[in-house]
């Protein structure tokens, strides 16, 4: 039965690995590697489909695909949409969640809540957000993402 903990792990994981994406901007090699094998590490694309919305898309809304959302992470020159800018090289000091609920099974489950994103001058942006895990070999993989900023009026 996958826990409360077990999700908790695998957002301070995703959390971590964003802020460490941002802190190798400077070195694109060692920045698109390690971006790479985050996505390994925290996505499910090796096993099927990942449902994936990031936040700050208008045109190609959502990233099925490995190389979709890598681009949204990094961006660069050969990135698979033209409009990311590479939301993980902001970059970001910390990501810390706060979770609304946990529906939690044997080998799935999900999160909501928000999130927040703090920059290099200790401004935090909230994001709102849906996560779904699959357990896979012992870890927990994300096949579903969608975030999104608070609605304003």
């Amino acid at each position: 039965m996958i826990t409360r903990e077990h999700v908790l792990e695998a957002q301070k994981l995703w959390g971590d690995g964003v802020v460490k994406i941002g802190s190798l901007k400077q070195s694109r090699t060692e920045c698109e590697e390690y971006a790479s094998n985050f996505l390994d590490n925290r996505y499910a694309f090796e096993q099927g489909d990942v449902l994936f919305k990031p936040t700050k898309c208008e045109l190609e809304q959502f990233r099925p695909t490995k190389s979709e959302a890598l681009s949204y992470f990094i961006a660069g020159d050969d990135r698979a949409c033209q409009e990311d800018k590479g939301f993980a090289i902001n970059p970001w000091t910390n990501v810390r969640f706060e979770n609304t609920g946990f529906i939690l099974e044997e080998n799935r489950a999900i999160a909501m809540g928000n999130y927040f994103f703090t920059d290099l001058q200790g401004v935090e942006a909230k994001v709102e957000y849906t996560f779904g895990y699959k357990l896979s070999n012992g870890e927990l993989k994300i096949d579903l993402h969608h975030s999104s900023f608070p609605f304003t009026n």
